[in-house]
Order: C-alpha cells, then structure tokens, then sequence
C-alpha cells in the first residue's frame, strides 16, 4: 500500500505534471490499488496507461488531479 503513494506522485513529475508538491498528489493512490495493481511493478507510465483505461470508474479527485495536468 504504501508503494502507491510513491508511484502516483511519480507518475505526475514523470509527466511534467508537478512542478512543485500539491495538495491531493495522492488523491488517485485508492484508484491505483483498486484498479491497478497489477501493473503497479511495470513502471508509472503503465500505472497512467491504467488509470486512462479506466477513467470512467476513477474518484473524482483523481480524474481532477488526471485532467488539471493534462492526462
């Protein structure tokens, strides 16, 4: 569980995402355990491809945080 909170602020400042930390970086970590996990060990850019495919069912936080920094 706590891998997921390392992997999401990672996946946005591999991104370009954030520049500097915001408040709610880990707002997808729930949506990465739940709908992720099992490519969490394929690096973050799998973990972003997941989140994408599963957009639809992500928490509204974290479809903010996804779109605030263009994903």
């Amino acid at each position: 569980m706590s891998r997921v909170f390392f992997i999401v602020p990672l996946i946005l400042c591999a991104s370009g995402a954030l520049a500097q930390q915001q408040p709610g970086h880990d707002a997808c970590a729930r949506d990465v355990t739940r709908h992720c996990r099992a490519v969490m060990s394929n690096g973050d850019s799998a973990v972003l491809a997941c989140l994408k495919e599963h957009r639809a069912r992500l928490s509204k936080a974290c479809d903010k945080v996804l779109t605030e920094h263009g994903q």
